[in-house]
């Protein structure tokens, strides 16, 4: 890790690189399922794919972009107040493990671990919130 980042803003990145890389195997499967020149093409952008894992892995994108958009602003507001913390840097890690696994378990069609995942990665952004909150 570089010196002039914080832990927090690293673990932000991972976790911004991650959520923009979930797209690739579902396209993968789009190419696979109509053929490279019609999936990049893309005439009929709302056709579902065949493959079940397929789908639940765009559902799961989504719902991992869904909630970049509130933890990114919290790990940059609580840098930019100067918050960062151990507590926060814990925060990060397991935001980027939990929405790692939820990812993972929702396309595998894993009911009740999935769910858990994404409440820890909630709990996570609370955290954050919480510490910021604290600091007025």
């Amino acid at each position: 890790m570089q010196e002039n980042i914080s832990g927090d803003i690293y673990w932000l990145v991972l976790t911004v690189v991650m959520t923009g890389l979930f797209w690739v195997p579902y396209i993968l499967n789009r190419m696979k399922e109509h053929g490279f020149f019609p999936a990049i093409w893309n005439p009929e952008p709302d056709t579902r794919p065949r493959a079940q894992w397929a789908e639940r892995m765009m559902r799961a994108h989504s719902n991992a972009v869904e909630n970049l958009v509130i933890f990114a602003p919290l790990v940059l507001c609580a840098s930019f107040l100067n918050l960062n913390s151990s507590l926060t840097l814990l925060s990060c890690k397991i935001y980027f493990f939990s929405r790692l696994a939820h990812f993972v378990l929702y396309t595998l069609r894993v009911p009740l671990l999935r769910t858990v995942c994404f409440l820890i990665g909630v709990a996570a952004q609370m955290a954050i919130a919480f510490i910021i909150f604290n600091a007025f």
